[in-house]
């Protein structure tokens, strides 16, 4: 009885064969005799073995046919965040048409964050809202496999990243409503810095951490100047893109003695929150007041009234990001495509 760990060293010795041949018998056992075969795994399975490694044959191959999906933020952000669950989706389907298998990779608890990104068994990893993330895509770096950033944040040349145009977005977003005859506006923003919730002024917002906070922002400006409204007069509240810090920054503009006519939110989940708040208190979309979300999520087709948007293109983000990694397709520099305005229920002329 062979002790501690079967090896197919093991096996062969044991089976009288030689280790080439033991070997062949679990990875190609079309050219070994059946009854060669069957012996070698009658032994095997004698002394408790049940094959080689998929792991290890994998590691030997150098591929293992999956890509893995981190971000600085629970796991759970994968299922509870609107953009993230509609980019996972895309993401998947594309995969799926590749014979490609999708990893999430925990990358909020600092102390794990090393190991979970060493022993991840992946070929190469996207990276989504890397705001903050410098530890992350440093520790990527170091397994030299190739990877992709998303939803980036922050203003880096030498990170491969594919995103969205921002700017021009927003700016889209702004004239939609300019042009149905709003000039009273607030922007619900997402994050400019770490851990603050309420109105913000310019200077802070130029100085802020995120550049997809400060590029919306510009291009809000930048459409609004247009008509002769001065960045100074919209009100910017910034949440953290949930429920409360939403409801808290509406409170805010609704305690004002002039209400705007129109929002122009960062994200449709800010969109869809502010929403709901609305509805509670008896405010009606778009009669009393028009919203304009960012991202293009499915759950904003569905919302009553249906919500509209600046509009990512989810697949063509997942398919450019899969080509990336698994077709040696890395982009040379930062890949910018375009945004669609989707009109829907929640935008209308104001009322006079």
């Amino acid at each position: 009885m062979v002790k501690g760990k079967i090896r197919l060293a093991d096996i062969a010795k044991a089976a009288g064969v030689s280790q080439g041949t033991a070997s062949n018998v679990f990875s190609r056992p079309d050219v070994v005799r059946d009854e060669v075969r069957e012996h070698v795994l009658a032994v095997a399975k004698n002394l408790g073995y049940a094959g080689p490694s998929v792991t290890g044959r994998l590691l030997r191959a150098g591929k293992v046919n999956a890509i893995g999906v981190a971000a600085i933020e629970p796991l759970a952000y994968f299922f509870d965040d609107p953009w993230a669950r509609a980019f996972l989706a895309a993401l998947a389907e594309v995969c799926d048409a590749r014979g490609t298998g999708l990893t999430l990779v925990s990358a909020r608890n600092q102390q794990r964050l090393s190991w979970n990104i060493k022993s991840a068994l992946v070929d190469g990893f996207v990276l989504l809202c890397v705001e903050g993330g410098e530890r992350l895509v440093e520790l990527t770096r170091e397994r030299q496999l190739p990877f992709v950033s998303l939803a980036l944040g922050v203003d880096d040349p030498t990170i491969p990243a594919i995103g969205v145009n921002n700017v021009d977005g927003a700016a889209a977003a702004a004239h939609h409503l300019t042009a149905l005859g709003h000039r009273r506006f607030v922007i619900l923003s997402t994050e400019f810095t770490d851990d603050h919730v309420g109105r913000i002024d310019v200077h802070d917002i130029e100085r802020g951490v995120y550049s997809t906070s400060r590029d919306r922002a510009a291009g809000y400006w930048r459409a609004l100047a247009q008509t002769g409204i001065a960045r100074e007069t919209v009100p910017v509240f910034e949440t953290q893109n949930d429920r409360q810090s939403v409801h808290a920054c509406l409170e805010q503009v609704f305690a004002a003695a002039e209400h705007p006519t129109a929002i122009l939110a960062m994200s449709d989940n800010i969109a869809m929150l502010a929403m709901a708040w609305l509805a509670d208190r008896g405010l009606t979309v778009p009669d009393d007041i028009s919203i304009i979300g960012f991202d293009g999520v499915p759950e904003g087709g569905i919302c009553k009234p249906g919500l509209t948007t600046m509009a990512q293109p989810f697949q063509e983000l997942a398919l450019r990001a899969v080509r990336a990694i698994l077709d040696d397709a890395m982009p040379e520099e930062r890949e910018i495509i375009a945004v669609k305005l989707i009109e829907r229920g929640s935008t209308a002329a104001p009322k006079a």
